[in-house]
């Protein structure tokens, strides 16, 4: 028989139900049609929980972490506007998870666009697992110093968090859907580079968090990260204590990356026993066929990402 897979880390769903009568959102529950700001969410099978789990069944995959994906981010908010709809969001996703218990839990979303409310928010929930837009419309970076009293909640709950990029605003990234294919893993980088030279890893060591798309480009950026910092390049001076490639221990990363090589290289930097399974479901640039993607993978690398590590829980 196949061997299951305990966890998967990247799955969206679309809580679409929780979403109507807000400002701008249309749902339509006889059509399943869903349109947000004025653009029609095509992708159906948000919606559908029950799908999911058929999926993970067919897959043998025994758990997922549910998280909603950039199409509902609505980063464009203001502060009241943005806790209202993450409010409408993290109510959806518990009520998905509570109908499917040991099976779905939630990646509670934080609106990292607006620090203050996101902390105010992962006080309120006192979760332990959440997820956070990498970049996107919002010009924020992780290394401000608005974003310590978030810091400080996730640090107090040893908060797991999962950074998915949002939408990459480079206009140059229009064509050849370049957003997507380049933007997202640059998004994840710089999110990654301001959580390592701004010293955020270090003054919370506790937080653990994972990398979609296996951590974008970071494993080919990370000895270059290294050598600006051994040369004591003068805008690093603040840096102190451990290079980037120690910290960058300290980050869990998901498999996404479609290509063996490419996995290796994040197994290399993060370590293999920081690499968690994690599929995307159910857009078409994830993994559709999780045996058959684990299957085509050298045995040692199958074997990790068969289990979930064990300081998750």
């Amino acid at each position: 028989m196949t061997a299951t897979i305990a966890l998967d880390v990247h799955v969206h769903v679309v809580p679409a139900g929780h979403l109507a009568g807000t400002n701008g959102v249309a749902w339509n529950p006889q059509t399943r049609d869903l349109c947000i700001d004025g653009k029609p969410v095509t992708l159906k099978d948000l919606f559908e929980p029950s799908l999911l789990l058929a999926w993970m069944d067919r897959q043998r995959i025994d758990r997922a972490w549910i998280s909603v994906p950039p199409l509902v981010y609505r980063q464009q908010l203001d502060e009241v506007a943005s806790g209202d709809w993450t409010a409408r969001l993290n109510e959806g996703l518990a009520a998905i998870a509570a109908d499917h218990p040991g099976r779905l839990a939630p990646l509670y979303h934080l609106p990292a666009e607006h620090p203050s409310l996101a902390a105010r928010m992962a006080r309120a929930l006192g979760a332990s697992r959440y997820a956070l837009c990498a970049g996107g419309e919002s010009e924020a970076s992780f290394s401000d110093p608005a974003f310590a009293p978030l810091w400080a909640e996730l640090e107090a709950a040893r908060a797991f968090v999962f950074l998915h990029p949002g939408r990459c605003c480079d206009g140059r990234l229009r064509q050849f859907y370049l957003e997507n294919l380049l933007g997202n893993p640059h998004e994840t980088s710089i999110a990654v580079a301001h959580l390592v030279f701004g010293g955020v890893l270090e003054r919370y060591p506790h937080i653990r968090f994972c990398l979609a798309h296996g951590g974008g480009t970071v494993p080919m950026m990370a000895g270059r990260w290294q050598h600006g910092f051994n040369i004591a390049l003068p805008e690093l001076k603040e840096m102190r204590g451990d290079g980037p490639l120690l910290l960058l221990r300290r980050f869990y990363a998901d498999c996404l990356t479609h290509s063996e090589q490419a996995l290796d290289c994040s197994a290399d930097l993060f370590g293999l026993e920081h690499l968690i399974f994690g599929s995307d479901w159910p857009f078409a640039m994830g993994i559709a066929d999780p045996r058959g993607y684990l299957a085509g993978l050298r045995a040692e690398l199958a074997e990790q990402l068969r289990k979930a590590p064990r300081t998750l829980g």
